[in-house]
């Protein structure tokens, strides 16, 4: 999307092969953010890394990886979570947190957590937030722990209702709405529960009777006022452009040590956001690496601040609800607790269906497929234009958030093929608190390549005559090459590659690989390129290879001497 790469970087380390996948964005601010994002919207629960993207779809193009540690059982995150200043859960003081600034800037940092609660006498703790409390605690649950408390034996609980959003540092006052044992209390929306087990619940009870005025303060320490959205995290990783070895934050050298899959957060000098997912536990692909490793990587992408967030098996990295790493779990992608993504609020328009129209008559590619997303109401100018210039299709019109489709033939009014070249897809917005942005995607319209033929099956003998293996049609001059290739991709031999005129072109083939070997039978992919002004054309098509090696002849049995 405008403004955001993706890339995967291989190393090559004593150790191994090293994947890691790259998300770098500007700095979030303006069109773009960088926002934590809770599975289900709650404190509890779990979801893919996709499942959430896609869930908030809707809302922006988004990118990112997978956020904090968790607790398996319920999902819980082990750190703090801010959103939009609004508190949903605690900052764990042994280890880092990363939060993000009104400005855009990236903060790691180690944040305390404190909090108090008053009712008709003194000011007294309060010992959680959207936790269960302890033996003798309390703490308080808000809509973002979910519909209603946890079902705990031998707790007291009161309801504050209307009850203001937990912002930190904030005196929060409401009045007490109704009450409730053993948890299992419904949470009002709007509302709140205070829930407290053994003395202080004799506390509770005595101070805040029916009625009575109520007043929470959630106080981080330091403040963090300016920061707008935060994760748990940690450990710090890069500090003032330089890796960090030792962080002597909790963490156990089991987490930190050995090398397995990892996800990092970090920031440039200039304010570029870097995401990386480091891939592991598949033998030749990728060897993971330590938390220093991971911290010098960043390091030599640009990030002068940066974090570790959650490793293993949850280390995702995925585009709109795509997945772009290959996660270690043997199941697959894992249900983490957040996720941590650049979201984009421009207009956005995917790849087009068709990188090479080809309008021939084959059958094949002959129709585009186009699209834009916006994610506000806004004013859109949507226009194809042509490789002369000229616009084909254009619309100005008003639109609500939503994915818009445009169907393309590829012919002109008169219903012959268009103009053959590089056109151009070009979608500018403005939305209703006046963001304009602009997207442009291309693809080609080119009819050289067509009517790609390819025999069902293949006879290769070790000596003896070649068969015919392909056979296209090239309707202008082009440069082609034609290559059989696995059905994986690895290029084994290529057959041709050459200037031809137009006309019909017959490939033939030995069966051989280009180290003059003699394939396997098997499935296998004749793949054909040509390249010329108009750009360029792909086409492929499967076959069968039957490998016939003949026995050698039989030896005639001597006579016995008579």
């Amino acid at each position: 999307m405008p403004g955001v790469t993706y890339s995967r970087q291989v190393q090559f380390t004593p150790h191994g092969p090293v994947v890691i996948n790259v998300i770098t964005s500007p700095r979030p601010t303006g069109l773009w953010g960088l926002h934590p994002v809770l599975a289900n919207g709650v404190v509890e629960g779990r979801r893919t890394v996709t499942a959430m993207q896609k869930a908030i779809s809707t809302d922006a193009t988004v990118a990112g990886t997978n956020g904090d540690l968790f607790t398996f059982a319920d999902g819980h995150p082990s750190g703090m979570v801010l959103q939009a200043g609004v508190l949903k859960a605690p900052p764990n003081s042994a280890r880092s947190s990363v939060g993000i600034d009104e400005e855009g800037n990236l903060r790691v940092q180690r944040v305390a957590y404190f909090g108090t609660w008053r009712g008709l006498g003194q000011r007294r703790p309060l010992n959680g937030l959207n936790q269960s409390p302890g033996t003798n605690g309390i703490t308080l649950y808000t809509p973002s722990w979910g519909p209603r408390t946890p079902a705990l034996p031998g707790t007291y609980e009161v309801v504050l209702s209307p009850f203001p959003p937990a912002l930190p540092n904030t005196d929060l006052t409401s009045a007490v709405d109704g009450f409730g044992h053993e948890g299992n209390t419904p949470i009002p929306p709007g509302g709140a529960v205070l829930v407290a087990r053994g003395v202080t619940a004799q506390k509770l009870s005595a101070e805040a009777p029916l009625g009575a005025p109520v007043t929470v303060r959630l106080i981080l320490k330091p403040d963090w006022g300016d920061i707008v959205d935060a994760i748990g995290g940690g450990p710090v990783i890069v500090r003032d452009g330089k890796p960090v070895f030792r962080s002597f934050e909790a963490f156990s050298p089991d987490q930190v040590l050995p090398r397995q899959p990892r996800t990092a957060v970090g920031q440039t000098a200039d304010g570029r956001i870097i995401q990386i997912v480091v891939d592991w536990r598949q033998p030749g692909y990728s060897v993971g690496m330590t938390n220093f490793e991971l911290a010098q990587a960043l390091t030599r992408l640009g990030a002068v601040t940066g974090s570790a967030l959650d490793a293993g098996g949850s280390s995702t990295a995925a585009f709109d609800g795509q997945l772009l790493n290959r996660p270690s779990d043997p199941g697959g992608e894992r249900a983490v607790k957040e996720c941590l993504c650049v979201f984009y609020y421009g207009v956005y328009a995917p790849p087009p269906a068709v990188a090479v129209v080809s309008p021939n008559g084959d059958g094949i590619d002959e129709k585009q497929s186009l699209a834009f997303k916006v994610v506000r109401p806004s004013a859109v100018n949507a226009t194809l234009t042509g490789p002369d210039g000229a616009p084909r299709v254009s619309q100005i019109v008003q639109r609500d958030p939503g994915l818009y489709r445009v169907a393309w033939n590829g012919l002109d009014a008169s219903g012959q093929p268009e103009v053959e070249g590089l056109w151009k897809w070009t979608i500018s917005a403005t939305d209703d608190v006046g963001r304009a942005s602009t997207i442009t995607r291309t693809f080609w319209v080119n009819d050289t390549l067509g009517y790609l033929r390819v025999p069902g099956r293949v006879t290769v003998r070790p000596k003896g005559l070649r068969p015919v293996v392909a056979r296209f049609q090239v309707t202008h001059p082009a440069r082609i090459v034609v290559r059989i290739e696995t059905t994986s991709g690895v290029i084994l031999k290529t057959l041709t590659s050459r200037a031809a005129e137009a006309g019909t072109v017959t490939v033939k083939w030995s069966g051989r690989t280009g180290r003059n070997v003699l394939v396997y039978s098997g499935r296998y992919v004749v793949h054909v390129t040509t390249l010329n002004e108009f750009g360029p054309a792909n086409l492929s098509k499967p076959f069968s290879v039957k490998r016939v090696i003949p026995k050698p002849p039989k030896k005639k049995k001597k006579p016995p001497h008579s």
